[in-house]
C-alpha cells in the first residue's frame, strides 16, 4: 500500500451530500437544487492542548468525539441551509446569516450540546426502564444485562423510526456512498462511479459501530459499580459516560486494526450489522457527490492550503 493510502480519512453523511475530513481540512460536497455540486471547506484549527490529549489512549476518543460533533454540525448546517436553495439565491441567504463568529460558535456549541443530550438520554432512559423490572430481576448483574438490552432496543427503534423519513433515508444513502468511497480508496481503486459502487457500504471505523460498542462496553464497565439505590445508579452512569466513550473508541480502533486478521475480524461484525440499518445503497448521482467531496479533500491536503479563513468558506 502506498504511503498516501496509509493516511486515515473519515467522514459523515450530511443532507444531500458527504463530508470528508483529513489531517488539515474538512470538505463537504452537496447536490444543489439545480443538480450542480457545491463545496464547503474548512481548515482544521491548530489546538495544541487537544493535540496532546489525542496522543493519550482513552482521552483521545473523547476529544475526537467532541471535535467531530462541533465540526460536523457546521457542515450539516451548511448542507441543510443550501441543498434546496437555488444557487442564484445564495446572496440572499448570506445576507440573512448572523455574524460569522456568532454563527460558528453557535453551531459548534449546538452540535456538542446535542451530542451530550442524546448521550444522557440513551444512558439514563434504560436505567429507569430496567428499574421497573427490579421486582422480577433484582440482582446487580441481571439489572445490568436488562439495562443493556433496553439501551440496544432503544437505539434500534430510534434508527428504524428516523430511517422511515424520506430525508433521513437519503442521508443513509449518502452514508453508504461515504463508506464506498473510503473502501475504494483504501483498496487502491480508481475513484470512478463504477469502481466505488462495487465496494461495500459497510466500514469498520463507522460511528454506527461506535454507538453499538458503547452499549457493549457499558455492560462490562457497569459491573464495577452497584445498581442500588437508584440515585447512586444514576450518578454512576453519568460519571462513567467519559469512561465508556473512551474505552469504546479504543475498541473501535482495535477492531479496525484487526479487520484483516482471521477469526479476530469477527470482533467488529456487530458494528457492521448495525450499519445495515444506518446505511443504504446509494445511487450513481450520490456516489458522484461523494467522490467529488473526497477528491476536493485530497486536493486541499496535497496543496497544503492553510490560508483558508472563515470569509473564504464557500
Amino acid at each position: 500500500m502506498s504511503q498516501q493510502n496509509k493516511r486515515v480519512y473519515g467522514g459523515q453523511a450530511v443532507v444531500e451530500g458527504v463530508m470528508f475530513g483529513g489531517k488539515k481540512h474538512t470538505v463537504t460536497a452537496i447536490r444543489r437544487k439545480d443538480s450542480t455540486i457545491d463545496f464547503f471547506r474548512l481548515p482544521r484549527e491548530n489546538k495544541p492542548l487537544a493535540s496532546k490529549f489525542k496522543k493519550i489512549p482513552f482521552l483521545r476518543g473523547i476529544v475526537a468525539i467532541i471535535e467531530a460533533s462541533a465540526t460536523g454540525s457546521r457542515h450539516l448546517n451548511f448542507s441543510s441551509e443550501r441543498y434546496d436553495v437555488d444557487p442564484s439565491e445564495d446572496e440572499t441567504v448570506k445576507k440573512e446569516e448572523p455574524s460569522k463568529i456568532a454563527m460558528v460558535l453557535g453551531v459548534a456549541a449546538i452540535g456538542v450540546i446535542s451530542f451530550l443530550f442524546g448521550k444522557f438520554a440513551f444512558t439514563l432512559i434504560p436505567v429507569f426502564l430496567a428499574e421497573l423490572t427490579r421486582p422480577v430481576i433484582s440482582g446487580d448483574f441481571g439489572q445490568i444485562l436488562i439495562e443493556g438490552f433496553f439501551k440496544l432496543l432503544l437505539l434500534l427503534i430510534y434508527i428504524y423510526v428516523v430511517s422511515m423519513t424520506p430525508l433521513i433515508k437519503r442521508v443513509f444513502q449518502y452514508h453508504g456512498a461515504e463508506h464506498k468511497v473510503i473502501n475504494a480508496f483504501e483498496n487502491q481503486k480508481e475513484l470512478t462511479v463504477e469502481n466505488v459502487q462495487s465496494q461495500s457500504r459497510l466500514h469498520y471505523r463507522c460511528g454506527s459501530s461506535f454507538m453499538l460498542f458503547t452499549v457493549i462496553v457499558g455492560v462490562f464497565v457497569y459491573t464495577l459499580v452497584p445498581t442500588d439505590p437508584l440515585w447512586a445508579r444514576i450518578l454512576n452512569r453519568i460519571a462513567l459516560i467519559p469512561v465508556v466513550l473512551g474505552i469504546s473508541f479504543e475498541v473501535l480502533q482495535l477492531t479496525n486494526k484487526l479487520r484483516d486478521v482471521p477469526v479476530l475480524r469477527y470482533l467488529g461484525y456487530p458494528g457492521l450489522w448495525l450499519q445495515l440499518l444506518t446505511t443504504k445503497e446509494p445511487s450513481d448521482d450520490q456516489v458522484d457527490v461523494a467522490i467529488a467531496s473526497f477528491n476536493e479533500l485530497l486536493r486541499l491536503e496535497k496543496s497544503g492550503e492553510q490560508g483558508l479563513k472563515d470569509e473564504d468558506i464557500v
